[in-house]
């Protein structure tokens, strides 16, 4: 049973850029991945419809008139903490990790006109594209130089359109790659993080690494552990 739950290797939810065709990824340096997972998502689905108009005398009740497009929302929080970080620096900062999630509803130059990046959200086996809408950031728990430390980001992404779910191939039997990750990497016997990371040249952002990947003790690593080496939360420090 040990072995077994040795192996399970946790999805981390990603935030990545598109380009202007919701098509394919790109800008991977501004890729994000969570801290920790949110607790719910909330997709709303809605369709574009009037009153008809010039019913006149007739009987009965007239149908309404789809006039557009329909759209699909997706809300989540998010929640960052640098005191739960493994080897946490004394200056730390939360909205050092938060300001990846900021870029994604920044307005970026584009064509002489400034517009908010595509972005894809994806968690295991959901995946949702679209642009964010909103974001409210909640910064908590204060240092006493006055350096927050935690913070909570509701989000809302939309979507002009209503598709089908697709739902996506996980790690398992069978898959290498773990939906919205790289390949992941088998650490040998006698492995940790530090090492591991840099022999992959990341050694500078092994602690990232290791918090990505729900690790709680980075100096010790299980035989044939799973980690997914391309997981961060912000920028390296």
């Amino acid at each position: 049973m040990a072995d077994a739950l040795n192996s399970v290797v946790l999805a981390k939810a990603q935030l990545h850029e598109l380009d202007s065709e919701f098509d394919k990824e790109i800008n991977p340096d501004k890729n994000c991945v969570v801290q920790f997972n949110p607790e719910s998502l909330k997709v709303s689905f809605a369709n574009q419809v009037v009153p008809p108009t010039g019913a006149g005398d007739q009987k009965g009740t007239p149908a309404f008139q789809f006039v557009g497009a329909g759209s699909t929302k997706l809300s989540l929080q998010l929640w960052f903490d640098v005191t739960a970080m493994p080897d946490p620096k004394p200056d730390d900062d939360v909205r050092k990790y938060t300001q990846k999630v900021a870029y994604f509803i920044t307005p970026q130059p584009k064509d002489k006109q400034f517009v908010p990046p595509a972005v894809r959200f994806q968690w295991g086996s959901f995946k949702f594209d679209g642009i964010m809408e909103s974001l409210e950031e909640s910064l908590e728990f204060f240092s006493n130089d006055g350096r927050p430390l935690r913070a909570s980001m509701t989000m809302n992404l939309s979507q002009q359109k209503i598709t089908e779910f697709k739902f996506l191939p996980t790690a398992g039997p069978g898959n290498k790659v773990q939906a919205g990750t790289r390949e992941l990497t088998k650490a040998p016997a006698g492995a940790n993080v530090p090492a591991l990371a840099d022999s992959l040249g990341k050694g500078d952002i092994w602690q990232l690494i290791a918090a990505a990947n729900n690790i709680e003790n980075p100096r010790l690593l299980e035989p044939g552990q799973l980690l997914d080496m391309s997981a961060s939360l912000g920028t390296s420090r």
